[in-house]
């Protein structure tokens, strides 16, 4: 099928987009108060028949296999014929930009949206889930058990659509829910994309009916790994990319060989990568950059108002201009629709985040934010070094913490001795690269070093549950749980954060070894890497022996 080639195209934008929606803890019990749940995106789509739509959940189990030999051929043929011979010797590109954006939206053909941001061929998310949200609004889950458990009342929605029209559907299950439980409010508690929805809701409807709130792996803020990209912010580094790919290999999102790592490696520190990215840069990038930018964008999610919304108001203008071109262009005409959308919620929540978050306290609203962080960020962004969760950067989804200015740093000593002169030093992390006390709410804040921005894990839905619900807000301090923890994947629980067990990282961050400045420097990079390749190399071979002896 003409799949393969779509894949190929647009996989590193993929893994930029792919936030899973996540299960909560059925476990939790003892609440008096009904709490609404809102996952991320990712739930799978289905058409006006009822058919599974390919999901971005699919990409990662795709083949060669999976490709149709002349449709490839032929996708191949659309898009390299007007790169080489009208963009390369005639300097012109619109029929490359075109031919790029048809061959990689025909695979995103059933989720994408129209030209106003509306799912208009019927697509939707199961039955089976619009169902369940219709019937929670008509029973009290409290029933013989007496309380409300943390799952009671999930609430699915078309995480695609635009974050303030989701928050009609919301507004309408809140007092739904109120209405059968008799509660006179409700705790509500989200991640990712439906975050962005809880802030629409309140932007719209206020914060009387919310008893508590809790925001898990936020990207309102700004999700570094779309602002960065839509606005035109790339910047590759090889051993970002290492590390990335390491990070996905280690939380089992894809698997490498130890000889495909260390060959990986052995490219980084050679300066292979490097010189590539530079050779790019000084030729074809600054001519094509901009609208491969824009066929990427309008061929997959970018047609989904979900995801501008992570976009930061400082690069909001340069987005649209990066994707839709500048005002009166054709573009600009053409997706008028999704456009108003995109302003509207930019305008009305990204431009009012802090007066939103402000009012959280101001209403007496139960408050918990967790920010996670210890993983490698996109490394096409320019800010790919910031301490982040894979996707958002802790500053960002703290909402204000200070931290290291890269994942290479620690704060400085001077800073460090200047917040414990203040009496600030519990904020301080104890790997020494976060700063509790400039979050809007440093009290109500956790910290998870080694679970991604797609984990949802049973201590953070237990935290999240028991301060939204609480008789009063609860703080770091009424828990024996600090401020920072740590996650473990392999027993997938959850411990204080201390100097002895806060590296959590699958890779070792070395400047000097990654960015060496004189020749001393690299050649000792480069033959460790070499090293160790060739002893990668060397078991590759032992075990592909071993294996044929075992089956003579």
């Amino acid at each position: 099928m003409k799949r393969f080639l779509s894949l190929c195209l647009c996989a590193l934008l993929t893994l930029t987009c792919v936030l899973p929606a996540l299960a909560a803890n059925p476990g939790l019990t003892g609440s008096q108060v009904p709490v609404i749940l809102l996952s991320g995106d990712g739930d799978v789509l289905y058409d006006k028949d009822g058919n599974r739509l390919f999901s971005i959940h699919d990409l990662g189990n795709m083949s060669a296999q999976d490709a149709d030999k002349k449709e490839l051929l032929q996708s191949v043929a659309n898009v390299l014929q007007p790169f080489l011979l009208e963009g390369l010797l005639q300097n012109k590109w619109d029929n490359y930009y075109d031919q790029l954006e048809k061959e990689i939206g025909e695979l995103f053909a059933g989720v994408r949206l129209d030209n106003n941001g509306e799912a208009s061929n019927g697509s939707d998310i199961s039955k089976e889930h619009r169902d369940e949200v219709r019937n929670n609004m008509t029973v009290d889950k409290k029933g013989k058990k007496g309380y409300y458990a943390w799952k009671d009342y999930s609430f699915w929605y078309d995480w695609r659509l635009d974050p303030m029209a989701v928050a009609d559907e919301l507004h309408e299950y809140v007092e739904g829910v109120k209405a059968i439980t008799g509660a006179e409010r409700v705790a509500i508690a989200g991640r990712c994309v439906g975050i962005n929805v809880m802030l629409a809701y309140l932007v719209k409807y206020g914060y009387d009916s919310v008893y508590g709130f809790a925001l898990d792996g936020s990207s309102s803020n700004g999700g570094e790994f779309i602002s960065d990209a839509l606005s035109g912010k790339f910047r590759l580094d090889g051993a970002a990319v290492e590390r990335f790919l390491i990070d996905y290999d280690s939380i089992d999102k894809i698997k490498l060989s130890d000889f495909a790592l260390a060959s990986i490696d052995l490219l980084v520190k050679s300066g292979a990568v490097e010189r590539l990215s530079k050779t790019v840069r000084a030729t074809i990038y600054d001519k094509v950059v901009q609208g491969v930018t824009s066929a990427l964008a309008l061929g997959t999610y970018f047609t989904l108002p979900c995801y501008w919304s992570f976009v930061k108001a400082e690069d909001f203008e340069e987005a649209k201009n990066y994707v839709f071109g500048p005002e009166g262009s054709e573009k600009r005409v053409q997706y008028a629709g999704l456009i108003e959308k995109l302003d509207r919620y930019q305008a009305e929540v990204v431009q009012h985040l802090p007066e939103i978050m402000g009012g959280l306290r101001e209403h007496d609203v139960n408050t918990v934010i967790i920010s996670k962080y210890g993983f490698q960020n996109i490394p096409i962004c320019a800010s790919h070094d910031l301490i982040s969760d894979q996707y958002a950067s802790v500053t960002s989804s703290s909402f204000g913490a200070t931290t290291a200015p890269s994942l290479y740093e620690t704060l400085s000593d001077d800073y460090i001795a200047n917040r414990v002169a203040e009496g600030k030093g519990k904020y301080i992390s104890p790997d020494k690269q976060i700063d509790a006390s400039t979050c809007i709410y440093p009290d109500y804040t956790w910290f998870t070093k080694g679970a991604g921005h797609a984990e949802w894990s049973a201590t953070e839905n237990e935290l999240m549950y028991t301060v939204t619900t609480a008789d009063r807000q609860l703080t770091v301090d009424d828990f024996d749980l600090t401020q920072f923890m740590v996650y473990d994947r392999a027993t997938k629980t959850m411990s204080p954060m201390t100097e002895e067990n806060c590296h959590t990282e699958y890779w070792t961050a070395d400047y000097e070894t990654d960015h060496p400045s004189n020749i001393i420097q690299w050649l000792r990079a480069y033959f460790n890497s070499l090293q160790a390749w060739l002893k990668a190399a060397f078991e590759a071979i032992k075990a592909k022996i071993a294996a044929k002896q075992a089956e003579g």
